[in-house]
């Protein structure tokens, strides 16, 4: 299990797995609890790289949100994992 942790939002880290480019397991560690809980369901069983795509750039506070921090973090592991620029 990755755990990353986050900045400018309410929860503090997120913790998720990854398995052949699918996220298998989401967890948001502080914030908002229907929210982080509703945003971890419907990630799992989703390609990496959809999950990007649908919530990076979502903004609460700070530029940034819970959802955006998720995309963010999946973003690192996608690009240090291909070494690819997205």
């Amino acid at each position: 299990m990755k755990v990353f942790r986050t900045q400018g939002t309410c929860a503090q880290a997120i913790q998720y797995d990854v398995q052949d480019g699918v996220v298998t397991s989401c967890q948001f560690l502080g914030g908002c609890p229907g929210n982080t809980q509703g945003v971890a369901r419907l990630v799992v069983g989703r390609k990496v790289e959809d999950v990007i795509q649908l919530l990076k750039g979502i903004q609460c506070r700070g530029g940034t949100s819970c959802p955006d921090q998720l995309a963010r973090a999946l973003e690192a592991d996608l690009t240090a994992e291909k070494g690819i620029v997205l």
